[in-house]
C-alpha cells in the first residue's frame, strides 16, 4: 500500500468522522469481525491498521451505524495505508453495493451530518454536504 509520503486524496465526496462525541457510531463486519471506522464517505471508509488487508484486496462488507439495525452490504477494496499520530488508517473505496445501498448510505450519512452539526441545518443543506466535495 501507498505510504503517507505517496498519499494523494482519492475521494471525490465529503467524509466524516465515524463517531458522535466520544463513541464510535460506524462499523464494519468482515470475515466475522466488527471492526471501527476511523471515517466515512460516499466513495469509501478507513479503518484502523491492525485490521488484516492486502493491498487492493477486496472483500464483502456489512456497514452498521449506531442505532440502526439494518446494515449496507457490499464489497470494498484496500487502496492505501496513511500513517497518522493515532497509528496507521488503511483506506478502502467502495466497489459496489448490494440493493440500495449506496442510496441507504446518503440517508445515513445525512443524518449523520444533521445530528452532528453544532448549528442547526435542514435536510437539503445536510445532503449538499455529504454529496459535496471532498475537503479533507
Amino acid at each position: 500500500m501507498s505510504s503517507s509520503a505517496q498519499y494523494t486524496e482519492r475521494r471525490r465526496h465529503q467524509r466524516f468522522l465515524a463517531r458522535r462525541g466520544e463513541s464510535i457510531c460506524c462499523w464494519i463486519e468482515r470475515e466475522g469481525c466488527r471492526c471501527p471506522l476511523n471515517d466515512v464517505s460516499l466513495d469509501g471508509f478507513s479503518v484502523p491498521a491492525p485490521v488484516p488487508l492486502n493491498p487492493g484486496q477486496e472483500f464483502d462488507f456489512a456497514l452498521r451505524l449506531d442505532g440502526i439495525h439494518d446494515s449496507i452490504r457490499g464489497r470494498a477494496q484496500a487502496v492505501n495505508e496513511v500513517s497518522s499520530p493515532e497509528g496507521s488508517l488503511i483506506g478502502c473505496v467502495f466497489v459496489e453495493f448490494s440493493g440500495m445501498g449506496s442510496e441507504d448510505l446518503k440517508e445515513w450519512l445525512t443524518a449523520h451530518v444533521i445530528s452532528s452539526a453544532s448549528i442547526r441545518i435542514s435536510e437539503a443543506e445536510a445532503e449538499a454536504i455529504v454529496q459535496g466535495p471532498s475537503l479533507i
